[in-house]
């Protein structure tokens, strides 16, 4: 039709005339019916050759209501969001069902149609498209115009790439940061919160990111807050001291107050291995006495061969020992040399290098024992031997002197008797 209002005045008369006020050149199918229905009615009067003459009835006849369609948030929207579709019918009639396309055929089953609203729950990339509405009256071969097409863009949302430094895996002891980059496209447009006009350029506007770290499976995943094991500042996670607990995935995702307010979740899995074993052997064996040469040697269990090697002497204030007069240290040896009490301590050793890992763990301490030399003992052992050989001459020597110190007393005194009994 071209618009504006039909009428069309009927009358019955000995001729059946219509008088049709209308521009188009097609009816609706109410009109050609009521024709077809006239015509029966000439033929019949003219047969009858009835000239009685009816009222005249005027029939209006208005264009088809338009369909109005609009989409919830503004489009393109993000995998993942909630869209409803409103149809919008100009009409007094309250009473339409609706009917929705998505291009040519119907829309899909998993969305949810309420009277005048398409609802998509979750949007997915295959929502994309252009929809149309309109209305139909039950009872009534009528319906409304179908709306003008709308484009539905659906974007994914915007990744966020996990980085792990240092590459896993990573070793025990060690500081591991991960750092959570959400991607940014030229092509997204953002709205300017003053004007709320929309922009191509995303730099106009942005809002920061809040950035929300997991880890765990996806299904089963704890949140990390900020505490003595992890530091979380904004986009970056810090592990202080790796440990095998921490062996696991770890998520990041971006939340936000604009749309997009969030971010698809991007992970990493950390792996944590222990750090090379030391060992340290003794040489000679445990106990050693005191003057002797003493060898310390210290084993990484590594591939590498750049270690530097670092001893130590002390149980709780261990002090790192440095070559001098009486210690010498070659690399993977600790030389001791002539040993004496104030050796009698624990030792322990481990490596440090440059690459990773930076070092090794540290070896078990070993107790140094120092007895008196082996020389020393024999002398004594000979000199007591010798006291207990002699023991029995020197007690016969002594009872001796002793007897013979006191005949001489006995004779002396006989002597002195017989002197004074002569005068």
């Amino acid at each position: 039709m071209c618009g504006g209002k039909e009428t069309h005045t009927f009358k019955c008369h000995r001729r059946l005339s219509v008088t049709l006020k209308t521009q188009t050149l097609s009816l609706l199918n109410d009109l050609k019916h009521l024709m077809r229905v006239s015509s029966g009615v000439e033929e019949t009067i003219d047969r009858r050759s009835v000239s009685s003459q009816s009222s005249s009835v005027s029939l209006s006849v208005k264009d088809l209501p338009r369909s109005t369609l609009t989409v919830t948030p503004d489009s393109p929207v993000f995998t993942g969001e909630r869209v409803s579709l409103k149809c919008v019918i100009n009409s007094d009639h309250s009473v339409w069902r609706y009917e929705w396309d998505k291009g040519s055929t119907k829309v899909s089953e998993r969305h949810t149609v309420n009277r005048n609203t398409l609802t998509i729950e979750r949007s997915e990339t295959s929502d994309a498209g252009q929809y149309t509405c309109r209305g139909h009256i039950d009872g009534r071969s009528v319906s409304s115009q179908s709306s003008s097409a709308v484009s539905l863009s659906v974007k994914v949302l915007p990744t966020s790439t996990l980085t792990v430094t240092p590459d896993s895996p990573v070793f025990t002891g060690e500081r591991v940061i991960l750092k959570c980059v959400i991607e940014s496209d030229s092509d997204w447009r953002w709205r300017n919160v003053l004007t709320y006009d929309w922009r191509s350029d995303w730099t106009y506007y942005q809002t920061e990111w809040r950035y929300v770290w997991y880890k765990g499976r996806k299904d089963n995943n704890v949140i990390l807050k900020h505490s003595q094991h992890y530091t979380v500042n904004g986009d970056t996670l810090t592990i202080r001291g790796a440990t095998e607990s921490d062996q696991d995935q770890f998520w990041c995702r971006g939340e936000r107050d604009e749309r997009p307010n969030s971010s698809q979740s991007s992970s990493a899995s950390l792996s944590v291995m222990d750090l090379p074993t030391s060992t340290l052997t003794v040489t000679p064996d445990s106990p050693v006495f005191t003057g002797e040469t003493v060898n310390l040697t210290c084993v990484i269990n590594s591939d590498h061969s750049d270690w530097r090697y670092e001893w130590y002497k002390g149980t709780n204030n261990s002090v790192m020992l440095q070559t001098s007069e009486r210690y010498t240290v070659n690399t993977d040896t600790l030389t001791i040399r002539g040993v004496n009490e104030s050796d009698q301590d624990q030792f322990w050793c481990r490596g440090q290098r440059d690459g990773r890992p930076n070092s090794s763990q540290e070896s078990e301490r070993i107790n140094l024992s120092a007895n008196a030399s082996r020389s020393a003992q024999i002398s004594v052992f000979n000199i007591l031997s010798f006291l207990l050989a002699a023991c029995p001459y020197l007690l016969a020597t002594v009872v001796l002197l002793f007897k013979c110190c006191r005949a001489r007393v006995i004779s002396t005194e006989d002597q002195s008797q017989y002197v004074v009994t002569e005068e």
